[in-house]
């Protein structure tokens, strides 16, 4: 199954401290995973995307996101390498694919691009055949003919970009993005009620305008946990160790870097926080993290005893959870704009 990796920090970080000098890079998981083991298909080498926003803007540049995909496996494509060496950015979307929903292609790496707005996704969209037609006639015109390729990600993203008051705004809000994506996640739950699907999807979203990220760990169950989901915040992002063992430190109470994860980028496991099944991560523009409830009927309380009784068995199957959650005793930074 995909995973992928998200960075926003108040400095640019160098591509390579997140793609391939770490031991537990998302490239290294792509062949080596220690969390998020898919027995199905152990390796995740069906093509990668990095995006990245320019530190500075430039008029003649715009405000676009920069993108490169491939379909090669990412550990083995030299010109990432290069490029991961040479490039920094404040906010990067880094994801690696293992090819579930549409073909091997170019079209179908994430990230998705549209005007100033990236999007990825780790999961699945239940028997999303079966929903198709309805989610496209959803759409208006101009914003069908924005997917170019045939996966549930990047009709996800067209359904977004339909819920956004206008997708080519040169800014957005984040409560405009905030509101979008729930309106995404509770489309598609009614397209699947009125197709009689009862399986789960997997709704793992992220998107960015290069100043908010909003990130989702979501599933269509009351039953089931999510596919796994991490973050973590600091100061300083390095190595600490030779052979690539990197750390998060916090030399104060302010975040200058926050990450999103499908499985963790160290071993260290105070790094790492959990992210709450049903939930939606909001990163403002000033660094600020909030953790938001998806409330509807698939949402669980975390005071009803149901919350903590999850089962595991769905995503674990798919290669999107660990055999055993991993427990932390530190709950997440949440903290109002």
């Amino acid at each position: 199954m995909c995973r992928f990796v998200i960075y926003k920090g108040t400095s640019p970080v160098l591509l390579s401290h997140l793609l391939t000098r770490p031991a537990h890079s998302i490239i290294n998981q792509a062949f080596d995973s220690r969390l998020r083991l898919d027995h199905r298909r152990p390796m995740n080498g069906d093509g990668f995307g990095v995006g990245w926003y320019d530190s500075v803007y430039d008029e003649e540049l715009g405000s676009q996101p920069c993108i490169f995909t491939s379909i090669t496996p990412a550990w083995n494509n030299v010109n990432l390498t290069r490029l991961a060496e040479k490039i920094k950015s404040p906010l990067v979307f880094g994801h690696v694919r293992a090819t579930t929903a549409g073909s091997l292609s170019l079209d179908n790496c994430h990230p998705f691009v549209h005007g100033k707005l990236m999007f990825m996704h780790n999961g699945g969209i239940a028997q999303f055949p079966l929903i198709k037609r309805q989610l496209q006639s959803a759409l208006p015109d101009d914003i069908f003919h924005v997917a170019q390729g045939n996966t549930d990600s990047e009709w996800a993203f067209a359904l977004f970009l339909s819920k956004l008051p206008d997708p080519d705004a040169r800014s957005f809000t984040p409560d405009v993005l905030r509101e979008a994506m729930s309106k995404t996640i509770s489309s598609i739950n009614e397209f699947a009620e009125n197709s009689g699907i009862t399986e789960p999807s997997l709704m793992n979203f992220c998107v960015t305008d290069g100043e908010t990220v909003i990130a989702t760990r979501y599933i269509s169950s009351r039953t089931e946990e999510a596919a796994s989901l991490w973050f973590s915040s600091g100061t300083t992002f390095s190595e600490f160790q030779e052979g690539g063992h990197y750390k998060m430190t916090k030399a104060d109470k302010r975040e200058s870097i926050i990450m999103i994860a499908s499985e963790p980028l160290t071993f260290e496991r105070a790094d790492w926080m959990e992210i709450k099944t049903n939930n939606m991560v909001v990163i403002t523009p000033r660094m600020n993290i909030l953790q938001i409830p998806i409330v509807d009927k698939f949402y669980v309380p975390p005071s009803d005893p149901a919350s903590s009784a999850r089962k595991t068995e769905f995503a674990r199957e798919k290669g999107l959870l660990a055999p055993h959650k991993v427990k932390t005793n530190a709950p997440p930074t949440v903290r109002a704009e």
